[in-house]
């Protein structure tokens, strides 16, 4: 693991809960010396620490790991800044509204990157009755295949899991100006730009 707490970040959170070190060390059954070390990375907490350390700091694991505190503003999400996040191992597909730290199979996932569409990855759109037949002119072969289709405006997410040997293609209520994505197993998030 490349991402340990650090003691700056322990300080801080100490700090910010208004706890002496001594006052710490009394709520996780430590000596003020063992924080004191901590705080001035001179040791570390070990990782059997890291939960209590987390709950006495009122912040998650992850927090105090990266040594970001998440503040819950509950501000309106804007769905066109979505994200997406594939696993490389299930090809489980993960959508997040804002930042955040995912992982999967024991693999940390960075966030998908889309480009536009090339010529390998054409995005078709046919009106049927009050939907919208979205195919993607791309093979669909076991190694080689397009994983999902997504549909984001403002304020709607729609998404179709695809498989290899079926079909690129599904059927989507477009409504309103949003992106059209594609997933290639090989070449990654491309997206189009749909509507106004």
């Amino acid at each position: 693991m490349n991402l340990y707490v650090t003691g700056s970040t322990i300080k801080q959170l100490r700090e910010r809960k208004k706890l002496t070190q001594a006052e710490l060390a009394e709520k996780l059954d430590v000596s003020s010396k063992t924080i004191s070390k901590w705080e001035t990375a001179k040791g570390l907490p070990d990782i059997s620490l890291l939960e209590p350390l987390s709950a006495v700091l009122g912040v998650s694991v992850l927090e105090l790991m990266s040594g970001d505190a998440v503040i819950n503003q509950n501000k309106s999400a804007n769905l066109l800044r979505s994200k997406l996040y594939v696993c490389p191992v299930c090809g489980n597909v993960i959508h997040t509204m804002g930042e955040t730290v995912i992982s999967c199979c024991g693999v940390s996932l960075p966030v998908l990157e889309a480009e536009e569409t090339d010529s390998d990855h054409t995005i078709l759109i046919e009106e049927v009755e009050d939907e919208h037949f979205v195919t993607v002119q791309h093979p669909m072969t076991k190694s080689h295949y397009i994983s999902f289709l997504a549909y984001v405006t403002s304020d709607q997410f729609q998404m179709v899991k695809l498989y290899p040997e079926g079909n690129a293609q599904c059927r989507f209520r477009l409504r309103g100006a949003g992106y059209l994505y594609c997933y290639c197993n090989h070449h990654g998030l491309m997206k189009k730009k749909v509507g106004r």
